[in-house]
C-alpha cells in the first residue's frame, strides 16, 4: 500500500477547502464558540432555549428556530427516518407557530422532549443532515464558485448560520450581504483581491448586524474571523486563537 505524502495530503485538503472533514469539524468548533461559548459542538444537540430575539426557541447545533421553521424540519426530517418519536406530537404546534416567537403548543413538555430525542443517532442524522442543505453545503459553494479559500468558505458559512439565506423581519440575509460587499469589492472569481473581497465582506456583515433589533454584539467577526484574515490565514490552518464575547478560544490541531 502506497502512503499518501505530506504534501499531497495538504494540497488535497487545501482544494476540499471547507468540505474537508477535519476543517469542516473546526467550522463547527467556530461556529459554536459564537452560538454556544464552547468549542464542544457536539453536546449541542440536544440544547435548547429562547434566548429572546424573537425567533422562539433556538436548539441544535446551529441555531435552529421554531420561528424561522428550519427546526420544525428538522423534526420533520427526523419523523420521517422514524415516525415513532418524542418530538412526532408536536409537529402540529410547530407548524402553527412558525413565522411567530410563540411557544403555544411547546413549552416545558416540548423542551424535554426535544433533550430526549437528541441522545437519538436518527435525530442527530436529521440535525446534521438539515444543517448540511439549508446552510453549509449552499454556503460552500457559493463560496467556491466565487474563488474563496478555505476561510472565505467558513465566513461564507457563518453568515448563513446567523442570518440565512434570504432577508427577513428586521435581518438582512446572506445574498443581500454578499450584494453589498460584491458593490465594494470583486471577488476573485472576477479577478479581485480575496483578502480584500473578505474585508469588504465583514465590513457589511458588521453593518448588518448592528441595525438587527436581536443582534449588536460584533464580536465574532472583529475578535475571530478578521483575525484570521488579518493574519492570511486563507486556509484556516491551526493553531487557531480568537476571542467571542471576550471569552478565549484556542484550537491547536485538526
Amino acid at each position: 500500500m502506497i502512503g499518501l505524502c505530506t504534501a499531497c495530503s495538504s494540497a488535497s485538503g487545501a482544494s476540499a477547502g471547507l468540505n474537508d472533514p477535519a476543517k469542516k469539524n473546526i467550522a463547527m468548533k467556530l461556529v459554536s464558540s459564537a452560538e454556544n461559548s464552547s468549542l464542544n459542538w457536539q453536546d449541542q444537540y440536544r440544547y435548547i432555549e429562547d434566548i429572546g430575539d424573537g425567533r422562539g426557541y433556538t436548539a441544535g447545533i446551529i441555531g435552529f428556530c421554531t420561528g424561522c421553521g428550519d427546526l420544525l424540519q428538522v423534526v420533520e426530517r427526523y419523523t420521517k427516518a422514524k415516525p415513532r418519536n418524542v418530538l412526532a406530537p408536536f409537529l402540529p404546534a410547530l407548524r402553527k407557530v412558525k413565522g411567530t416567537a410563540s411557544h403555544s403548543g411547546l413549552g416545558r413538555p416540548f423542551t424535554d422532549a426535544w433533550k430526549k430525542a437528541a441522545k437519538d443517532p436518527a435525530m442527530r442524522a436529521a440535525q446534521d443532515a438539515e444543517r448540511d442543505r439549508q446552510y453549509f453545503t449552499p454556503a460552500v459553494s457559493r463560496a467556491k464558485a466565487d474563488g474563496l479559500g478555505t476561510l472565505g468558505q467558513f465566513i461564507y458559512y457563518d453568515a448563513y448560520v446567523m442570518h440565512g439565506s434570504d432577508d427577513s423581519d428586521g435581518s438582512v440575509g446572506f445574498r443581500t450581504l454578499r450584494a453589498r460587499a460584491m458593490r465594494k469589492a470583486e471577488t476573485p472569481h472576477e479577478g479581485g483581491d480575496e483578502t480584500a473581497y473578505l474585508n469588504a465582506f465583514l465590513d457589511v456583515r458588521v453593518a448588518a448586524i448592528k441595525h438587527e433589533p436581536s443582534h449588536a454584539d460584533t464580536s465574532r467577526i472583529d475578535t475571530a474571523q478578521r483575525v484570521f484574515l488579518d493574519a492570511g490565514n486563507l486556509n484556516l490552518d491551526v493553531p487557531l486563537k480568537w476571542k467571542v464575547y471576550g471569552d478565549s478560544y484556542r484550537i491547536d490541531a485538526e
